[in-house]
């Protein structure tokens, strides 16, 4: 469940897939908490993260990404696994679409938990940063049968010579009611926000975001969520 943030999936994938060669690469990223648009995965904790990629000729790409999670006694470690397409359509716009499947251990009834996912992103680049139309879809989220859809607005946008805001606002939807809901008062959907400031220094990438849903429980409240990442190539 990545939107970066899931954020969002594939983060690393994206910028690989807009290589010519084929190579290999893993990214490494340490974080104060482990975010789902709002929701923490991890119960508030830290969490350790990596992925395994591999970004081919014309921007396809394969890979693997894991994380902790805290779901009690039910799950304590997720490992995911997408394949996807990235494409330049013109000089200013840019498509990204593909499939992943998510994936829980740490019990026996963990593995009821999976499930699949699509997604389509759009961007449009300009002087002024990247403004982002993503969206993802899952016909049986987290194993319950219902339908579920995210959609979020993003813009990134430079300050200064590497450094960069991004600004984002997504609405997550459940399509089946007897399936998931997301609060007790069985809402069906909620919006999250958030503000992030980015950066890069010796090859590593350093974020800190403020965030917010419109959820009352809490592990989806404001907070300030920070990380550090490092990408391998090879």
């Amino acid at each position: 469940m990545k939107i970066f943030t899931k954020t969002l999936i594939a983060g690393s994938a994206l910028a690989l897939s807009q290589t010519v060669s084929a190579n290999w690469s893993t990214t490494v990223t340490l974080a104060s908490d482990y975010m789902f648009n709002g929701v923490s995965q991890t119960n508030n904790d830290p969490a350790l993260q990596a992925s395994l990629d591999y970004a081919a000729d014309q921007g396809w790409y394969v890979g693997a990404w894991t994380s902790n999670v805290d779901y009690g006694e039910t799950a304590e470690q997720e490992l995911d696994f997408y394949a996807g397409h990235w494409l330049q359509l013109d000089d200013n716009w840019s498509m990204d679409y593909g499939i992943a499947y998510y994936t829980y251990m740490g019990s026996s009834a963990a593995s009821d938990l999976n499930y699949p996912e699509i997604w389509t992103k759009l961007a449009y680049s300009s002087d002024y940063g990247t403004t982002e139309f993503n969206g993802w879809y899952s016909w049986d989220y987290f194993g319950l049968g219902g339908g579920h859809v995210i959609g979020m607005i993003a813009h990134t946008f430079p300050i200064a010579e590497n450094h960069g805001i991004r600004v984002s606002v997504d609405t997550s939807n459940s399509l089946d009611d007897d399936s998931w809901v997301w609060d007790s008062d069985g809402g069906t959907s909620y919006v999250h926000y958030r503000v992030a400031y980015q950066t890069s220094w010796n090859k590593f990438n350093f974020e800190i975001a403020a965030e917010d849903t419109t959820l009352d429980i809490d592990t989806a409240d404001k907070r300030i969520v920070a990380s550090v990442s490092r990408t391998f190539s090879f």
